[in-house]
């Protein structure tokens, strides 16, 4: 971006003809993605990508962690979408300061619910360190909510994250290689072991039985660690070298995660992208996923396209961020699930169970 949002002020604005709320950032920029302009007027936000028309559906920024959702401008005219929230969870120094955490927003097409979470956790690759990270995300899913307002009365919406039809967590999650030297976890890369590498990543650790991400879903891992990078040479991982001093040794890992949750999603691609501008290489998933239609016996299928580093089939939408095949038995629910769980839940008449 060449000028990037400084301003976390964010408003809301009606956009007529629509019965949806939309979070616009009151800044008026000209930015660029991947070779493509992306022209923003202060209320009325538009990206031209590959000749389709996007809309900013919402944006929401925290320190050094932002989220940006966009749609196909013909599907925001095709389709009704609603409840359109966002949210902001501070969870690092004392536990309340910006530096760690998450940004959230939660929207509604037609009768199913979507919340798209991009966190920055703790960092740190001593024992002990995913602790901390898994503490950030039990504080993440008690303490991200989507309240309602006055206006809400008859429109009813998830509160938490949990509350959701489809949801997509990512991000610098910095989960780390659990018990590994470096020299290994360095052979195993030149050797382009990925299977072997993952036995020892603490993120899919915490997906099984009694982790904070049970019951979550990720693509095959098919690419090297995502980070450390040097800061002096960006080809090449930091440390591992002896004779460059002052160099911090880092074991590389897979830091950039992409996950999700929820019934109705397949996952099209996974991939890390080459760009070269910081000690991190950024992800992108690309998702298939199945909505609700109002007044219509059988489902639909639209498409649509969101990004994620830095995302619909019974229409079909189609996102970049990630997923697996459409119709899974849904994950087992988290443990914290039973923290977070959306008290009103039962008035949610759009919930697939």
């Amino acid at each position: 971006m060449l000028n990037p949002i400084s301003s976390d002020s964010y408003h809301y604005v009606r956009n007529p003809g629509l019965e949806k709320r939309a979070s616009f950032s009151a800044i008026c920029d000209n930015t660029r993605m991947r070779g493509k302009p992306i022209t923003q007027h202060r209320h009325h936000q538009q990206a031209v990508i590959g000749g389709s028309k996007y809309k900013l559906m919402a944006s929401k920024k925290m320190v050094g962690v932002f989220i940006s959702v966009w749609m196909k401008e013909e599907l925001v005219t095709k389709y009704s979408v609603s409840n359109v929230k966002v949210s902001s969870v501070a969870c690092g120094i004392m536990g309340y300061l910006g530096n760690k955490g998450s940004v959230s927003v939660s929207m509604s097409i037609e009768r199913t619910s979507f919340c798209f979470i991009a966190a920055h956790l703790a960092s740190g690759e001593k024992q002990g360190d995913e602790g901390r990270r898994n503490h950030q995300v039990s504080e993440i899913f008690k303490r991200t909510s989507f309240p309602r307002s006055a206006k809400d009365e008859h429109n009813i919406h998830p509160l938490t994250i949990l509350g959701h039809d489809r949801i997509f967590w990512f991000g610098d999650l910095n989960y780390r290689l659990y018990n590994l030297e470096d020299n290994l976890a360095r052979h195993l890369i030149q050797k382009k072991d990925w299977k072997a590498l993952q036995e020892f990543d603490q993120l899919r650790r915490e997906q099984e039985d009694g982790g904070v991400f049970q019951g979550w879903r990720e693509g095959n891992i098919e690419f090297a660690p995502t980070y450390k990078y040097s800061s002096s040479n960006f080809n090449r991982y930091s440390g591992g070298v002896p004779s460059r001093s002052g160099e911090k040794q880092r074991t590389p890992a897979w830091c950039d995660r992409i996950l999700w949750y929820g019934k109705g999603v397949k996952l099209l691609s996974y991939l890390r992208s080459e760009i070269k501008f910081s000690d991190h290489r950024p992800v992108s998933a690309l998702f298939s996923t199945q909505i609700e239609v109002n007044k219509s016996s059988n489902p639909r299928i639209f498409s649509k396209d969101t990004i994620v580093p830095n995302i619909m089939p019974p229409e079909q939408i189609i996102f970049p961020l990630q997923g697996t095949s459409g119709n899974y038995e849904e994950g087992k629910a988290t443990l914290l699930s039973l923290i977070v769980k959306d008290t009103e839940a039962s008035s949610i008449h759009t919930k697939k169970l």
